[in-house]
């Protein structure tokens, strides 16, 4: 009698072994098709929205890496330095509330002074489909407007979703 319970204990244990590794596989399949469908997706919408895009697959991960063109723009010292203090202190204030505000909106990603006082002072990578959209809103900067800023804008290509380290 053990050995029957225990011959039909290791059937019922293979068996539950071959429906776990097939729901391993089933799983692995759907989530291939859902990341395939997920990078489908993302690429059409993105080119729907105007973005200039090109993907490629990595050899290593055999992941669909999406590139797309970003601009950068480099905010130089303008002509326009000779502001009071004060007037230099508020236009510094306005200049940050407008780089949050692209922020927020998801026409910047990332922004920031350089480390030196040099003539380039500082850049923001905005995430938007034309360069004319970019320069548009850099040039709604108050430090644009001031002319204590200029800015030179210039596209640059990275991969969408890829983190800072």
């Amino acid at each position: 009698m053990k050995a029957i319970i225990t011959y039909v204990s290791l059937i019922l244990l293979c068996i539950s072994c071959a429906q776990t590794e097939n729901q391993k596989e089933i799983q692995t399949e759907k989530s291939s098709a859902d990341k395939k469908n997920s990078v489908a997706s993302q690429i059409a919408k993105l080119k729907a929205d105007g973005y200039q895009i090109f993907d490629y697959v990595d050899e290593k991960t055999g992941d669909t890496v999406i590139m797309q063109q970003y601009f950068m723009a480099f905010l130089k010292s303008g002509p326009n330095r000779n502001q009071s203090e004060e007037e230099a202190t508020k236009l510094q204030e306005a200049h940050q509330a407008h780089l949050g505000r692209m922020y927020e909106l998801g026409y910047a990603d990332i922004s920031g002074p350089f480390g030196d006082d040099g003539e380039l002072r500082g850049i923001t990578v905005y995430n938007v489909p034309t360069l004319k959209m970019a320069d548009s809103l850099a040039n709604l900067d108050p430090m644009m407007k001031s002319g204590r800023l200029i800015v030179e804008i210039k596209p640059w290509w990275a991969g969408k979703g890829y983190p800072l380290r």
